[in-house]
């Protein structure tokens, strides 16, 4: 019957007959064509009817049509019996090996699987050949069909892409994961010029020649950004206003509109009901955006010297002057916006320090009692009643429950994971004060032991890999960012106790860096991902929800960025008495005015006289002091390990650099407290509120400023020490051993 009524449709093929019939194009509703034919001709029995759908998947099987991806998508075909009939007829070996693939993931569950197969199946059918056959352009256009045609919930497309790639179904130039296969990768000149859409031709391919002239000099950030200055907002607004500009040469009503227009640009905005309001705004970075259209001008105009015939045709005056890119004014204000901000995120640091802890606490207790829990069972924890709810098939590995109360159904698992990288990422980065990028390519590797040969103490160092200045650099791993760091690495490694390697995509480049153990990844989608800085971002931004702090100036919630850590951090170190020249090499900038200009308060007096002092020694140094040091010197330094022992803990100073506070050790941020002398340090802190009583009453109020900036240092010892004491495990962090094909590529 299927033979028949192919027949009867015109062509000289089955699969002309078969688009002919006009099924491949009706989609879900493809059965009333057929149906209609047998109705014509008498077959209305239910069980002619049954029979003949049921030979389509024979026919389909044996490549007597090829149906377009579209149709198999919607046209409800029993997978099960398709997925068989291939596995048992066309590839055998194929689909054995993806079945076995897939039953050794303990992470792939049934559904995953079966998805996996099917999706296997539709590009046999729709392209012919077997398993083997698959490239990647097949998967991308599978994949893009579905989610046009029933959305991105379809689940395990990374699934299905990572398993054949395993399988060696492509060939050695593919990516390893779908998500490398689908980023775009960096743009050429062209591509980054045209998507402005700029109408004049000839500015089109001068802005083009530019940037390839500029390109050798700059990295594809800077490159990328240089475009969108000059094409979008120079020349795309010029044309957007004044249709038809052709010419470098703007009058000066024309280069003055568009510089008031400039200066304002448009933002969009939540209010508190939940609309979004469109509103202008100042432009912070106005003059930055002046400096770019300058520089094109001004190397357009020296480059026609050296290249007459290329260039000269397009020189013209600038229209923008020397002083309107004058940014010492801004730079001004905009410290005073970064020193005023940093001046309020400081004071309420532990307090977020305190509650991504404990919701991260809160967090796994619910789960663990969640997962003790049968579905429908009611339980409480951490302070929550909530009810356990059977997932879906598809989402079988999914703890969920629901709140009786306002029937809200909760992913505990998912909850659990952003609050644990919630409290890891804050702890990370108030402890070192390093940038994002560097954050996200921290790795195993990069813990390092240094065990002085005297006395065997070990030193745990983290290695920063070089960022934005190019510059590798060790941090002093302290004993708080030890636990931190052991605890990331126990919960990132896998069943055999390693941790997995995992490719990250590095933003500013567009690239996909080589796969490293990576300390911040976690399981998303059947495969391990390195956690992007967009995604701490957002973590960051849901962890202040959860404390409730607000803004001064908005009056909505507080807002954190990775990079106000940074100024944290380096504000911090220098108010507790480290050296900004020693701050600087910590915090990895080239010049000490960076450095300066990232704390929120330091006398400016004591800038430019330790600026003084440091011209006057370093004028004075004797050039013996670059030798290689002595036995005796190398032994000295050494010692200065054995002598960092105070009376209520351990100096952590850097070598022979002195002490600011004359050993008023519990002001110093620099004292790790031992635990023992935890009872003396309570003494100190009782006896500190009695003073400030005594100060208070007789009207000391000098007196009364200096004890309290003494008590706070004295309670933040007692709450480092509590920290310390709340888990007495100790975790060997081991020496990280290079997996053979990293050490490979090292080698290479």
């Amino acid at each position: 019957m299927l033979l028949d009524w192919l027949a009867d449709q015109p062509g000289a093929t089955w699969q002309e007959r078969w688009l002919a019939s006009g099924v491949d194009d009706d989609g879900a509703n493809w059965r009333e064509i057929p149906l209609r034919w047998m109705r014509e001709r008498g077959h209305e029995v239910p069980w002619r009817q049954e029979s003949f759908f049921r030979a389509v998947h024979p026919a389909l099987c044996a490549d007597l049509v090829r149906p377009s991806l579209p149709w198999l998508i919607t046209s409800s075909l029993r997978s099960s019996a398709l997925v068989g009939m291939l596995a048992q007829h066309r590839d055998p070996t194929g689909f054995a090996r993806l079945r076995e693939r897939c039953a050794t993931d303990p992470g792939v569950n049934t559904a995953a699987a079966t998805r996996t197969a099917y999706r296997a199946a539709q590009i046999l059918v729709a392209k012919g050949g077997i398993i083997a056959d698959i490239v990647p352009g097949d998967v991308l256009e599978l994949l893009d069909i579905e989610a046009e045609l029933r959305g991105t919930s379809v689940g395990a497309t990374h699934l299905f892409y990572r398993v054949l790639h395993d399988l060696d179904v492509f060939d050695d130039q593919a990516p390893a994961t779908l998500r490398e296969l689908r980023t775009g990768g960096q743009r050429t000149p062209e591509e980054l010029i045209d998507r402005y859409g700029i109408a004049c031709r000839p500015v089109r391919d001068l802005l083009v020649d530019y940037l390839r002239e500029r390109q050798p000099a700059l990295d594809y950030n800077s490159l990328d950004a240089l475009s969108y200055y000059l094409a979008k907002l120079f020349w795309s607004d010029l044309e957007r206003h004044h249709p038809g500009i052709d010419s470098l040469h703007l009058p000066t009503d024309v280069a003055d509109a568009w510089k008031q227009r400039l200066r304002t640009t448009t933002k969009t905005v939540r209010t508190p009901d939940g609309r979004r309001i469109t509103t202008e705004a100042p432009r912070t970075n106005y003059r930055e955006c002046l400096t770019p259209v300058r520089a094109f001008y001004l190397d357009l105009a020296h480059w026609a010297v050296e290249d007459p015939a290329r260039w000269a045709g397009w020189v013209a005056p600038c229209p923008i002057g020397s002083e309107e890119i004058n940014r010492k004014k801004d730079k001004r204000r905009r410290k005073s916006r970064m020193d005023a901000r940093t001046r309020e995120r400081l004071p309420v640091l532990p307090v977020l320090v305190r509650s991504v802890d404990q919701r991260r606490k809160d967090a796994a207790a619910v789960l663990a009692a969640a997962r003790d829990a049968a579905p429908g069972e009611t339980f409480t924890a951490a302070g929550q009643t909530l009810v356990r709810v059977a997932p879906r098939r598809s989402a079988a590995a999914k703890v969920l429950a629901e709140d009786p109360v306002t029937g809200h159904r909760r992913d505990l698992g998912r909850e659990e994971d952003h609050a644990f990288w919630a409290f890891a990422i804050v702890e990370v980065l108030r402890a070192t004060g390093i940038r994002v990028e560097e954050l996200t390519e921290l790795s195993h590797h990069s813990l390092i032991q240094y065990r002085l040969p005297t006395t065997g103490e070990l030193i745990p160092l983290l290695q920063i890999v070089p960022s934005k200045t190019d510059t590798e650099r060790l941090l002093v791993v302290s004993p708080e960012l030890a636990e931190v760091l052991s605890t990331i690495i126990r919960r990132v490694r896998d069943r055999n106790g390693r941790v997995p390697l995992v490719p990250a995509y590095d933003h500013y480049e567009r690239t996909w860096l080589p796969p490293a153990p990576l300390l911040f990844q976690r399981h998303r989608g059947y495969e391990n991902r390195a956690i992007s800085s967009g995604a701490i971002r957002k973590m960051l931004t849901t962890a202040l929800a959860h404390t409730g702090l607000t803004d001064s100036v908005t009056g909505g919630p507080l807002h954190f960025t990775p990079h106000d850590f940074r100024r944290l951090f380096i504000t911090d170190a220098v108010l507790g008495g480290l050296p900004p020249h020693i701050a600087q090499v910590i915090a990895g900038h080239q010049d000490i005015n960076v450095t300066l200009g990232y704390k929120a308060v330091y006398p400016d007096e004591a800038v430019q006289a330790h600026l003084a002092f440091l011209a006057r020694r370093r004028a004075m140094r004797p050039a013996d002091e670059y030798r290689v040091p002595t036995d005796e010197e190398w032994t000295e330094f050494l010692g200065h390990f054995e002598r960092r022992k105070v009376s209520i803990g351990t100096c952590g100073r850097s070598f022979s650099t002195p002490c600011i506070h004359e050993h008023a050790c519990v002001r110093c941020p620099m004292l790790w407290p031992d635990p023992a002398q935890r009872g003396r340090l309570v003494e100190i802190r009782d006896n500190l509120h009695a003073r400030i009583a005594e100060a208070e009453r007789e009207g000391w109020l000098g007196e009364v400023e200096g004890l309290r900036v003494s008590l706070v240092g004295a309670e933040d010892k007692l709450a480092q020490l509590d920290r310390r004491c709340s888990n007495h495990s100790v975790v060997d962090l081991g020496t990280p051993t290079p997996h053979k094909a990293a050490a490979a590529q090292t080698d290479q």
